[in-house]
């Protein structure tokens, strides 16, 4: 009798452990995502809890206006904006803050009348088909196939053109181009099961796989401004992190891709600053940590932990320490410091000679609260509650 209750409450006592360390006793190991949670995705200080940071940033969004609105030279919805309404969504829904998800769903419904619609662009460019992510992601939530048919038009229209390779138009082999053009495939995606979404977005992901990845496993912001632009990267690693989600990896292109991914984790891993940031050009230690470009980082760095893609005691901690330094760097009003303004690629802006290139850089404004420093934080804070 005293043995079998002994034998008993050992039971007992090992599953109560396994309930409080998230691991089973029936397993040799747990399964990455569980390791994640359990050593690097939990146990956060209060300032630094993913679901209060991503409500803030997410309210923080819901009450601005448009750019439109303030800027009469503007005419449409534009991409920092979309992305930001992408992340503050995926907030909503994930934290269950139903007030939240109807005022951020209601804020599209000015886009669905005669006179709205004209803020939707026509133009094919890949900083306004994205406008179509949006819609899809409310359509995910809701169901209402209305918005599934606005915002598969979007992905649709930017296919309707392409090179003799099958690759859009629209695309400029620009680093900054493989988040938009992905994730507007990917949501098609998810919203449609249509594996043509993949196979567009994979074959354009290889191709700039080939001209802008180096051997550091770093992109360079085009083939003529030759620099490790930090949200340029950043841009790129939030997109492969989409694609891999939904990219089976029975489809051709997967392998190569998640090369890419991991060299380009591996690479940055070499340039993480003490306080867990990145700087505005990667490699170069005479400049300024950059905070949109980091945050981006981060997300693709929890996105590769959680789902196994990376290896998790490796890249688990610096994921973490990213992540508690980008929130140093969340003001009380919820407003992002220290996020580059829209960086148009060197070469353009000032020509050839590539000090001159590199000085431009350095130079560029930086401001507090700006969307593109506010939507990777909301995309980090839904992976990490994922």
């Amino acid at each position: 009798m005293i043995a079998t209750r002994n034998a008993g409450l050992f039971a007992t006592f090992l599953a109560s452990l396994a309930m409080l360390t998230g691991c089973s006793t029936t397993s040799a190991e747990p399964q990455p995502a569980t390791l994640a949670k359990k050593n690097y995705f939990s146990d956060w200080p209060e300032e630094a809890d993913p679901a209060r940071v991503g409500r803030r940033i997410a309210n923080n969004f819901v009450a601005r206006g448009f750019d439109f609105q303030l800027n009469p030279s503007h005419r449409w919805i534009i991409y920092p904006e979309v992305c930001a309404w992408y992340g503050a969504l995926q907030v909503a829904q994930l934290t269950a803050d139903r007030s939240l998800q109807q005022q951020l769903i209601g804020k599209f419904d000015q886009f669905r009348t005669p006179e709205g619609a004209d803020r939707l662009s026509p133009r094919s460019h890949v900083d306004y088909r994205i406008t179509g992510v949006v819609p899809l992601e409310i359509y995910l939530i809701n169901g209402d196939a209305s918005y599934l048919s606005l915002g598969r038009d979007f992905a649709d229209k930017q296919w309707e053109s392409t090179t003799p390779d099958g690759i859009t138009t629209e695309a400029r082999y620009w680093s900054d181009d493989l988040y938009m053009l992905p994730v507007l495939q990917v949501q098609a995606y998810r919203a449609t099961k249509d594996p043509k979404y993949l196979d567009r977005v994979a074959l354009t992901m290889v191709a700039y796989l080939d001209q802008l990845q180096q051997p550091n496993g770093l992109f360079l912001h085009s083939p003529d401004s030759p620099f490790y632009w930090g949200r340029g990267n950043g841009w790129v690693a939030a997109g492969m992190a989409e694609v891999l989600s939904v990219l089976p990896p029975a489809h051709r292109h997967y392998a190569r891709i998640m090369q890419g991914y991991r060299s380009m984790m591996a690479g940055l891993m070499k340039y993480q600053k003490t306080d867990g940031l990145w700087l505005q050009l990667i490699d170069q230690p005479d400049f300024w940590p950059e905070t949109s470009g980091s945050a981006m980082f981060t997300f693709a760095l929890v996105e590769g932990v959680k789902r196994g893609w990376l290896e998790a005691p490796t890249y688990g901690p610096a994921a973490r320490k990213a992540w508690l330094g980008l929130v140093s760097y969340v003001d009380t009003s919820a407003n992002v410091r220290e996020t580059v303004v829209g960086t148009n690629k060197a070469s353009k802006e000032v020509g050839p000679d590539l000090d001159v290139q590199k000085k431009y850089y350095f130079d560029r404004p930086r401001k507090t609260g700006d969307l593109h420093g506010q939507s990777p934080m909301m995309w980090t804070a839904a992976a990490l509650l994922r």
